[in-house]
């Protein structure tokens, strides 16, 4: 992510927290707003699988089914669009609890069934440790 690249901040919706765990890059809120043009709303999930079961997958909202073994790190307000949620599977946030996440985009086509694949992009995670005191 380029340093001067604005970032849309994700709601804090996790018990407790008062900070932002993920955010949009200006790429990913340009793609994203295009992208529920198409498809009407969105969402994220990350899973915690292999190859590119380990990169954020959008999907039309209520596509990807969630229950108890995923958690809400945030609801994005995306411009011109309506809430976009984030998901993570619970096993995979309990390896990334102390990571704060950016979505991001690059050129090329992931193998996955991420709605953005046919514009010849796709999405991937930028992190940072978290700055926790102690």
């Amino acid at each position: 992510m380029a340093p001067s690249e604005s970032v849309l901040e994700a709601a804090a919706v996790l018990p407790g927290e008062d900070f932002s765990r993920v955010a949009l890059t200006g790429s990913a809120v340009r793609l994203l707003q295009k992208l529920w043009a198409g498809h009407g709303p969105l969402m994220f999930h990350q899973s915690g699988g292999c190859c590119d079961g380990s990169s954020p997958m959008c999907y039309p909202a209520g596509e990807f089914i969630t229950a108890e073994a995923d958690v809400l790190l945030g609801v994005f307000d995306l411009p011109g669009c309506g809430p976009l949620e984030f998901w993570m599977s619970r096993g995979q946030f309990a390896y990334w609890k102390h990571t704060r996440l950016t979505v991001d985009v690059v050129a090329g086509r992931g193998s996955g069934f991420s709605v953005e694949a046919p514009e010849g992009k796709r999405f991937l995670i930028r992190s940072e440790l978290l700055g926790f005191p102690g």
